[in-house]
């Protein structure tokens, strides 16, 4: 008896082996995919890496967005502080707390049930530039963060100690207007305008590392996107 994602593994493979799908056709979108196996996205990505893993398919390479401050570009990848410091802003981080969660949309895509979320405020010169909730697994020792909090203030070199490294995922940006508590943690305006970043990044098996939300000042604050070549 095979599993949902064994039988999407073979579909597609016999689509591509047998040549009903062609070199440089595009396959079914990830979200087409979930909703025909009735799936997650989560087992569409691991299948998906299967297939490339099995050099069947290939991603194609170009195309990324980027976050700036003051017109640096942040490699989100070391973590907002260390991002931050290594642009040269003078940015303090506090961590504003650290508790169990449940999350239904992340539960419906991740399949897991329970989610620690990480709350944190980052100022210049006591202004707040930056509000940001993380929400990870609760999985391993994840799961004892509102105990035993962060490794090395880092959420970055928790992550990675509990084995969990971002290898993909996706960013979708928008705009918020703050509300009573948003502006009250930031020092802010109600109602004052801000970026609105929600990213998720998932490891190679296409399971969740974490999903954060960010609100950011949109004057130091800025979303670049390159693609093809330059």
């Amino acid at each position: 008896m095979y599993t949902k994602r064994e039988q999407l593994v073979g579909d597609l493979s016999d689509l591509i082996r047998s040549g009903r799908l062609a070199h440089g056709d595009r396959l079914p979108g990830e979200n087409q995919l979930a909703l025909q196996y009735q799936v997650s996205r989560g087992t569409v990505r691991s299948a998906l890496s299967e297939l490339q893993q099995l050099e069947l398919i290939s991603t194609q390479a170009g195309v990324g967005s980027f976050v700036t401050f003051d017109g640096v570009q942040l490699d989100q990848r070391l973590g907002w502080a260390r991002a931050l410091a290594d642009a040269g802003a003078p940015v303090t981080t506090e961590l504003l707390g650290i508790e169990a969660v449940e999350d239904q949309a992340l539960q419906e895509e991740f399949g897991l049930d329970g989610y620690v979320a990480v709350r944190r405020v980052r100022r210049e010169h006591g202004r707040g530039i930056s509000l940001e909730t993380a929400t990870v697994p609760a999985i391993g020792p994840l799961a004892e963060l509102p105990g035993t909090g962060l490794r090395e203030d880092s959420l970055t070199k928790t992550l990675e100690a509990a084995g969990l490294v971002s290898t993909g995922g996706d960013q979708w940006i928008s705009t918020e207007r703050l509300d009573a508590c948003a502006a009250g943690l930031l020092g802010r305006a109600i109602g004052e305008l801000f970026l609105r970043a929600e990213r998720t990044s998932v490891d190679v098996e296409g399971r969740l590392v974490e999903r954060v939300v960010s609100l950011l000042d949109p004057d130091r604050f800025q979303f670049h996107l390159t693609f093809g070549h330059r």
